[in-house]
């Protein structure tokens, strides 16, 4: 988002560090390249989905979010990357198409999907069985590590994140340390 988050993710790629450095770009070529340029493993790229924040923040078509989505991963996977993509905005998000868009990703070679929370106001057993729902209703779901990423305007992002893995299945969990995030923050490690 900055020359500097852009010097310091290249300042953590560069030392050697046992894990997988990733880079969070929205569908957009110059944040992609920038990812590449501070010498990432990982991109994680997102689309606004729901409609209220697709119509009002990226004025874009259903159909064109998919495209876009679908044309950012093949540019990353191209580049030799990971490719992490999550649906913003998942839970508010109409289902059928969610469904429509998570596939989409996983067949561009995705591999892993975030669900995200991005308002916080998910509560446990329903988020984990909306996960559940997500990777039993998508073909071959498994090709994917299913992620979740749960805002805590409510003060569930905990609550959610574990319902996520427990109910829902997801291998992975987004974090911060002590909560740090956006409004209320994010799952506190």
């Amino acid at each position: 988002s900055s020359a500097g988050d852009k010097a310091s993710v290249k300042d953590i790629a560069r030392l050697g560090l046992d894990s997988t450095i990733c880079g969070l770009a929205r569908v957009v070529k110059a944040d992609v390249d920038a990812c590449f340029d501070s010498d990432v493993q990982m991109v994680h790229t997102f689309v606004s989905t729901s409609d209220i924040q697709r119509v009002n923040t990226i004025k874009k078509t259903r159909e064109e979010v998919v495209d876009i989505a679908v044309q950012t991963i093949e540019y990353i996977k191209k580049h030799g990357c990971e490719c992490l993509f999550s649906p913003m905005d998942a839970t508010r998000t109409d289902v059928d198409y969610l469904i429509e868009i998570c596939k989409a990703a996983q067949d561009a070679g995705t591999d892993a999907i975030n669900i995200p929370d991005t308002v916080g106001y998910a509560v446990p057993e329903l988020y984990g069985n909306f996960i559940k729902s997500l990777r039993e209703r998508i073909p071959n779901s498994d090709r994917a590590v299913w992620s979740v990423h749960c805002h805590n305007d409510l003060g569930m992002a905990v609550a959610n994140s574990l319902a996520g893995v427990k109910i829902g299945g997801a291998r992975q969990v987004e974090c911060t340390i002590n909560g740090l995030g956006e409004r209320a923050g994010n799952c506190s490690l």
